[in-house]
């Protein structure tokens, strides 16, 4: 469970206890604090999950391993889900959204349409950690093994099978009843399906979901898994009481709440308690190994043969056949775990790693740097490893000075992905797919100065999901963006020229100026932020989705601040872009002023997120 799911204490005591261990805890998907980073408190287990809540890279490089979450064994196919009331200052912030408004995790596929997305986001995350092992969490179901052995394809390190028993208290019971499958059949699935692929050697197995006892782990082993996930478990040692109210705040325990009253009277969770609960089921894996004849765990690890099928039944479960589930080719040398010590990407980095050296000795002495560079679209996440750099040295606040990084081409997936403060990536060309995605600070420019862009307005420079999950920094494209533009961005500030469909989906934070057109949906559960949009065809107000936002026009007296930015906006787009379009804009602002929208949530006042953006970027 998340911090925020979690109360503070009980979730640093989860950390303490696991790092004394020796073992690793998970963030889940709430964020950290930055003041755990490096000290007994740190989850060394950070996830990615579908809502990017907190991710940064100064986060993202202070972990060992990289969880991305594709969905959990408890309610496939959803995300995680905090209750407003849970979501307090501290929260919020660490969230990079609002107080009191409902988290709700997209679902995946906004970034992971394929196999070959999953491939670039671990890829992305290899980059900017190069360190860390790279997880993913799938649900049990039928079918998963093959698609576990796509993400061993697709270079990750370890895989998570998610069984159904596990999954957060926080959570609607019509999310979690009936929904799932027993990690058991997931996790022999994965395993024969990996070593019939030939690639069980590379990557590592996870059982996880309700696992409580020594003997739990000895099943899991058998049936394929080296590494185990417990959860309710450790919570309980801590203090839970297992009442499963989570979601209204109220836990009696303080184990599951953001109330301080709560938590200070009625928190008893020690990290001592968690250790020996863990130390019990250590004791508990040993003497189960001692019966079956075996020193150590790696020896049991896919050897069926130490389980065998209940027989003397009744009468109804005379039917089942768990032959498949026991199933064991003897034939094949295939390994029946890990070897390897990482699953490495075949891509290089050659670009990257380039970059890297080139600016390495120029950013330890504090210089500010300007360089260029040829680039085409098979360099990917391009920026990825210096921001991970940055962040490693500079922390939260990143470079002091200015890295101007200049390019020529056709940049390839990720350019400028985990964009850390103080890098600024400018591109004559056009970039592909994931641009700026979590992003969090620093500049990037796409421009396209040939005749072919000037004289067709509807030209796309950069592609799909681009600021997806942003936290912060700018992006100016002289050209229109793909689809889901700006999904989840909960900081960063942007300037297109047109966009397709889902634009500004999710969005918590920051603002985002559309001078063109856009497709149907925008600003579907957006809770933060806002959005300028120009609607010369008049087509605005039906592709615009209103279910949580208002719309006005800033041709009021008492919008006067708004178009006072909207214009420095503009000016600072064509400043950098040349843009045709923001020439004409400027020199003409009245005749287009009426045919601006102003796109706001609902809840939030106009004028007080305008003072909220104004005051981030000073």
């Amino acid at each position: 469970m998340s911090l925020g799911a979690l109360s503070p204490k009980a979730h640093e005591t989860l950390a303490e206890a696991m790092n004394e261990l020796g073992g690793r805890s998970n963030s889940g998907e709430g964020g950290e604090a930055v003041e755990r980073y490096g000290t007994s408190k740190m989850s060394k287990i950070k996830q990615i999950a579908s809502g990017r809540f907190g991710v940064t890279p100064h986060y993202l490089v202070n972990a060992e391993v990289l969880q991305i979450k594709i969905a959990q064994g408890a309610k496939p196919g959803e995300g995680g889900q905090l209750p407003g009331g849970k979501v307090n200052k501290l929260i919020a912030k660490l969230r990079y959204s609002t107080p009191g408004v409902t988290l709700i995790s997209p679902p995946p596929h906004h970034d992971i349409y394929s196999i070959e997305d999953l491939a670039q986001l671990i890829y992305d995350l290899k980059e900017v950690n190069p360190k860390a092992l790279v997880s993913v969490k799938l649900v049990s179901e039928p079918g998963v093994g093959t698609i576990a052995s796509g993400v061993a394809k697709a270079y990750a390190d370890l895989i998570t099978i998610s069984g159904h028993d596990g999954g957060t208290g926080a959570s609607p019971l019509t999310s979690i009843r009936y929904a799932g499958s027993p990690w058991e059949l997931g996790l022999a699935e994965a395993h024969q399906s990996l070593r019939d692929s030939g690639l069980r050697h590379k990557v590592r197995l996870q059982a996880d979901g309700g696992m409580k006892t020594g003997l739990d782990v000895i099943k899991a082993a058998i049936l394929g898994a080296e590494s185990f996930g417990f959860g309710t478990g450790p919570m309980i040692a801590m203090g839970c009481k297992y009442l499963r109210i989570c979601h209204l705040n109220n836990c009696a325990t303080g184990v599951a709440t953001q109330r301080e009253d709560l938590i200070n009277h009625h928190f008893v969770g020690e990290k001592e308690k968690v250790m020996n609960y863990f130390k019990f089921i250590a004791n508990d894996v040993r003497g189960h190994l001692s019966v079956m004849g075996v020193s150590k765990i790696e020896d049991i690890i896919g050897q069926t043969q130490y389980l065998e099928q209940i027989s003397n039944l009744e009468s109804q479960y005379q039917s089942i056949d768990l032959s498949d589930l026991l199933y064991k080719d003897t034939k094949t040398n295939e390994a029946f775990f890990c070897t390897s010590k990482k699953n490495a990407p075949w891509d290089k980095g050659t670009l990257s790693k380039k970059i890297l050296k080139d600016v390495k000795p120029l950013i330890d002495k504090h210089q500010s740097i300007s360089k260029d560079y040829k680039i085409s679209n098979t360099d990917r996440s391009i920026g990825g490893s210096l921001s991970g750099y940055i962040a490693k040295n500079f922390g939260e606040e990143g470079f002091k000075e200015q890295l101007n990084i200049n390019f020529t081409g056709s940049a390839g997936q990720s350019f400028g992905c985990w964009n850390a403060n103080g890098i600024n990536l400018n591109i004559e060309g056009d970039a592909n797919d994931y641009v700026g995605k979590g992003m969090n600070g620093g500049r990037i420019v796409v421009k396209n100065d040939s005749q072919y862009a000037k004289t067709n307005p509807n030209t796309s420079l950069v592609g799909n999901t681009c600021l997806y999950g942003a936290t912060g920094g700018e992006l100016y494209v002289s050209g229109r963006a793909g689809e889901r533009f700006a999904v989840r961005n909960s900081g960063a500030n942007a300037v297109i020229e047109g966009a397709g469909d889902h634009c500004c989906e999710y969005m918590t934070g920051g603002h985002v100026t559309v001078l063109g057109s856009v497709g149907a949906n925008f600003g579907a559960g957006m809770t933060g932020g806002f959005a300028y949009v120009l609607d010369e065809d008049k087509t605005f107000f039906d592709n615009c989705n209103r279910g949580l936002v208002n719309l006005e026009r800033i041709t009021t007296e008492d919008m006067q601040s708004h178009r006072k930015h909207l214009k420095e906006i503009i000016r600072a787009h064509y400043k950098l872009t040349n843009s045709s379009k923001a020439k004409e804009l400027v020199d003409d602002f009245d005749k287009f002023e009426p045919y601006f929208w102003l796109v706001v949530p609902a809840a939030s006042n106009i004028h007080d997120l305008l003072k909220a953006t104004t005051a981030n970027a000073a």
